[in-house]
């Protein structure tokens, strides 16, 4: 099909050059150095790059700009296809710098969760946690919202299967007091854990759910234990990872 000129749009042609002048070997540009890539002019590549940062595709500190994971929303469908650590890791690391503590994506295998995916800002576990680490679902914050996913009779099958050992004199360990967890999980939409895991140990996790509503995995940050309340803890890093998620909700598959 032979495409007019008259059909097509010069501003857009030009923010796309723009856009795909960062690269792995130029991920911080400043506007002449955008310019010379993309082969604009500079007024014109600081048109483009400040729209760009006005819509939240690109971060500038007052002269560097570089693209933030906003711009992969561009490419929703190819994403679709792409496995799930490989989607999620920019946003981890963007949340990860944001809030100064270590995030996650997991996903669930029967009574454990699996890693996918991890941004470590420090060591809070004496494990080294990584893509492919397990831990029992029953007391973790990303093993009760996947559990809180499932239907009620599918997530106590689960619980009935897996023994509960405690890890911590804080791990709940009685049946029916997880599955009240859970319950409290699924009405509010995520989950908190304090020391259940590892003494010292506290997270937060909220669902990750595709364009259908459905949840496909589960994001936390984990972060030591303080004297500050729970509550508090809540107010700081639940919006942060909420809007993670709902980033994500349009993307995943």
């Amino acid at each position: 099909m032979e495409t007019k000129q008259s059909d097509m749009m010069g501003g857009l042609a030009k923010g796309l050059r723009v856009i795909e002048a960062f690269t792995a070997d130029t991920p911080r540009l400043s506007i002449s150095e955008a310019a010379s890539i993309s082969g604009l002019d500079r007024a014109t590549t600081r048109r483009c790059l400040l729209t760009l940062f006005e819509h939240g595709y690109c971060a500038y500190d007052g002269k560097y700009f570089t693209v933030t994971p906003r711009v992969l929303r561009l490419g929703t469908g190819c994403l679709a296809s792409m496995p799930l650590p490989r989607i999620v890791q920019p946003w981890l690391d963007q949340l990860s710098e944001k809030i100064g503590q270590s995030t996650s994506v997991a996903i669930l295998d029967e009574g454990e969760i699996v890693y996918v995916a991890r941004a470590a800002q420090r060591k809070v576990m004496s494990i080294a946690l990584m893509p492919g680490s397990r831990l029992p679902a029953y007391c973790t914050s990303m093993g009760r919202v996947l559990l809180a996913s499932l239907p009620g009779g599918d997530a106590r099958a689960l619980l009935e299967g897996f023994p509960m050992t405690p890890r911590t004199q804080f791990t709940l360990t009685d049946p029916e007091a997880v599955e009240q967890e859970i319950a409290k999980v699924r009405h509010q939409g995520y989950a908190c854990v304090d020391q259940e895991v590892e003494i010292g140990l506290r997270s937060i996790a909220v669902p990750l759910k595709n364009a259908r509503g459905s949840v496909v995995a589960a994001l936390n940050t984990g972060l030591p234990a303080s004297d500050e309340p729970m509550s508090a803890i809540v107010g700081r890093f639940l919006h942060p990872l909420l809007d993670v998620s709902n980033e994500l909700a349009g993307i995943l598959a």
